[in-house]
């Protein structure tokens, strides 16, 4: 993916943590702190440990390293989290210097705006330059978006897309004279947050007789923010790690069954029934499949499933296969798998050399629901629905 920074740390304060002159209740600058945090959490909760930098690391999980890194380094926020930091993961640090009660919400995100990491995503800095500075002013602006529910699914579907690699985050390169162009339904990464561009005005001639326009900017932390176009674009060029999230592939390129010829073949997905004798596994011969993503031939693949505890040590049968082309096989067979997880099977089998072993890749899913499924992944839809293992059906998921 893409090496990503984060300004997201203007997504951090805490409830009331015992200020007795603010008993009002949260402000927005608290929830967004509060929210920034409980992503950490959620990261933890479902891979079992704190997110990390690293090149090789999820785009998503380089900016919760980033901003736990920050929260670290911040008195403030740690003040702020101590209730919610059930798992003390801040407070191996020195204590705070200032209490945050006697600080104003703009004095606080001021400071949290501050901090920026570089390249790798490892090395604090300060922002210095009145250009830097003017060009992160739009934080101090933004303003909780109150109709944040109708565009809560358009960022599930840009995130889930990234991974996919159906979407691609690419830096900008600042050419003489030419400038960058921003339109309504455009995408960006600004500060480790993903920007949509909601609303563009109507163009006009600012005073140096640059073409600019007013813009409804949304973020996915639910907050949003106006701004001209000439100044976000002067805060994604500052940003070294600013990225132009670029428009989903066409479905046509990414499956099908023939390839054009300036697309890369990137390989099958394949869906296979197992031919296992086994009781367990016959009683659920119909629905039991196991999906998976190959690079090469499937009939290559499978060629030794009788001795293979991923294959369940039986022969297995091909019942579908979709091609592939311009996207990341380990990406899009995570996300199946994902997608599936509710109905991914526990089951456990000894290998030829009576070890036992727990196969992933196998579901009860029916076929056509798979087919279905593969479908709106490749139409962009797949986000809008889940799979609910007790009707065996995709269900159409409601916003809000």
């Amino acid at each position: 993916m893409t090496d990503i920074d984060d300004d997201e740390l203007d997504a951090f304060i805490k409830e009331d943590f015992s200020r007795p002159e603010k008993e009002e209740g949260l402000t927005a600058a608290e929830e967004r702190i509060i929210a920034g945090f409980e992503d950490i959490q959620r990261f933890h909760a479902e891979h079992g440990r704190l997110p990390q930098a690293g090149t090789n690391r999820d785009i998503f999980e380089r900016i919760y390293a980033v901003r736990l890194n920050a929260l670290r380094q911040s008195a403030q926020c740690r003040a702020v989290l101590a209730e919610y930091d059930t798992q003390h993961w801040l407070t191996n640090v020195a204590p705070a210097a200032e209490n945050p009660a006697t600080m104003s919400d703009n004095e606080l995100l001021a400071q949290l705006q501050d901090i920026i990491a570089d390249d790798d995503l490892t090395t604090l800095k300060h922002v210095r330059s009145p250009e830097e500075r003017q060009a992160a002013e739009y934080i101090a602006n933004r303003e909780p978006c109150a109709n944040f529910a109708e565009y809560a699914p358009r960022f599930a579907s840009v995130r889930q897309e990234l991974q996919a690699g159906i979407r691609q985050a690419r830096p900008f390169k600042k050419e003489s004279g030419i400038r960058l162009q921003i339109e309504a339904g455009d995408y960006f990464i600004l500060g480790g947050q993903i920007a949509y561009i909601a609303e563009a005005g109507e163009p006009f001639k600012d005073s140096n007789g640059a073409p600019n326009a007013r813009l409804r900017v949304i973020f996915d932390n639910a907050t949003e923010s106006p701004m001209l176009s000439r100044s976000l674009q002067r805060a994604l060029y500052k940003d070294e790690t600013g990225r132009r999230i670029t428009a989903r592939k066409d479905g046509a390129q990414l499956f099908g069954d023939r390839l054009a010829t300036d697309d890369i073949e990137s390989g099958t997905i394949y869906v296979l029934r197992s031919l296992s004798p086994e009781p367990q596994i016959r009683a659920l011969q119909q629905t039991l499949h196991k999906i998976g993503v190959t690079g090469g031939k499937v009939e290559t693949r499978i060629a030794n499933a009788e001795n293979d505890a991923t294959f369940l040590l039986a022969a297995v049968e091909i019942v579908a296969e979709y091609q592939l082309a311009n996207i990341n096989r380990t990406k899009l067979e995570k996300l199946l798998h994902q997608f599936f997880a509710s109905a991914q099977i526990d089951i456990t089998i000894n290998d030829r050399f009576g070890r036992p072993v727990q196969p992933k890749e196998w579901f009860a899913v029916p076929l056509a629901v798979i087919d279905e499924a593969v479908r709106r992944i490749q139409d962009g839809s797949i986000t809008d629905y889940r799979y609910n293992p007790k009707t065996a059906r995709l269900e159409l998921v409601l916003p809000g």
